[in-house]
């Protein structure tokens, strides 16, 4: 096992750079002078050739690209200080610190995406065991019928309506909003519970399905009959057995939808209003701020990589056959 998270450590870093790469080259590709962003609507040809040199812009796209991936492990020396590692530039738009803008920016993505993983985790998990127990009952029916129903429907339809519902109509809650944990730990939960509410009812609906479908799969399985026929309670087969061989794809589905947690952090927190990662990397596309973009970027695609080693790594403890293999 250690010798695979090395190996897949190894890709994960590979992918960083080519994607960093493909990021950086690709700006540059763009007609438009960045600086120009930085000099402002007044920008005579002495304030602009300063510019140049103060970002390192004057220098050849390969130096600048090498100078911007040593600055993330040794830092970089700019005309307005020191940036220490890691060091992913200053920004073209305000002159701030990268790293210290997505450090700000950070938390909120990451709680918006972490708790509405646990929260359509658990609803769509329960769910579908509820609907296998109840196999061709009413429940059961129910349950398969809402999961197809709020599979077709999106984040930027959905939000909206639940804003309009529970905030503006009915005041029953407040608007969605940011606290840090570390200050208001119930504050943080209810600030996020309509975005994660939102999300749990848009992706619970395939882990609903897999997950009852699996069940049902696994209830047919030699082993599990086999330990009926010893004379074990259904409850215990059920959740020792059947429930544990049911989450392998399960596990799988997630490592796929992690990566789409995390893009769709764009399109919820432009639906909710919040300024995290997702609202940032709008802003810098649209600003043409390279060192904002290129450090969102790999920001993001670490933790998606990351994750995705981590899911990998949960298939041995899920079955035993993944470690010999």
């Amino acid at each position: 096992m250690f010798r695979f998270i090395i190996r897949r450590s190894l890709g994960a870093f590979v992918i960083l750079l080519l994607i960093s790469a493909f990021t950086f080259f690709m700006f540059f590709a763009i007609p438009q002078d960045p600086a120009l962003l930085a000099c402002g609507k007044n920008c005579g040809p002495e304030a602009l050739e300063l510019i140049h040199k103060n970002m390192g812009l004057d220098k050849p796209v390969p130096e600048q690209y090498f100078e911007f991936m040593k600055g993330i492990v040794a830092g970089r020396d700019f005309s307005v200080g020191h940036c220490d590692a890691p060091c992913f530039g200053i920004s073209f738009d305000d002159q701030r610190n990268v790293w210290d803008t997505i450090i700000d920016r950070l938390p909120l993505t990451v709680s918006l995406t972490v708790g509405g993983l646990v929260v359509f985790l658990a609803i769509g998990i329960g769910a579908g065991m509820i609907a296998a127990r109840k196999k061709g009952t009413l429940t059961d029916k129910s349950v398969s019928s809402l999961s197809l129903v709020f599979s077709s429907m999106q984040i930027y339809f959905l939000g909206p309506i639940m804003l309009g519902l529970l905030v503006y109509s009915t005041g029953w809650m407040d608007s969605p909003k940011y606290v840090p944990i570390s200050e208001d730990p119930i504050g943080w939960a209810v600030g996020l519970l309509i975005p994660w509410f939102v999300m749990a009812l848009i992706f619970t609906a395939q882990y609903t399905r897999m997950s009852r479908s699996t069940l049902i799969e696994q209830m047919q399985e030699d082993h599990v009959r086999t330990a009926k026929a010893k004379g074990m309670s259904k409850r215990y087969v059920f959740y020792r057995y059947a429930w544990r061989g049911s989450l392998t794809p399960i596990v799988t589905i997630l490592g796929i939808d992690l990566g789409s947690l995390l893009g769709g952090a764009i399109v919820t927190e432009q639906t909710f209003s919040l300024a995290g990662l997702g609202q940032l990397v709008i802003d810098s596309t649209n600003n043409k701020d390279l060192p904002m973009t290129m450090g969102v970027m790999l920001i993001s695609a670490a933790f998606i990589l990351l994750l995705n080693i981590i899911v990998d790594v949960v298939y041995g403890f899920i079955d035993p056959r993944v470690r010999l293999a």
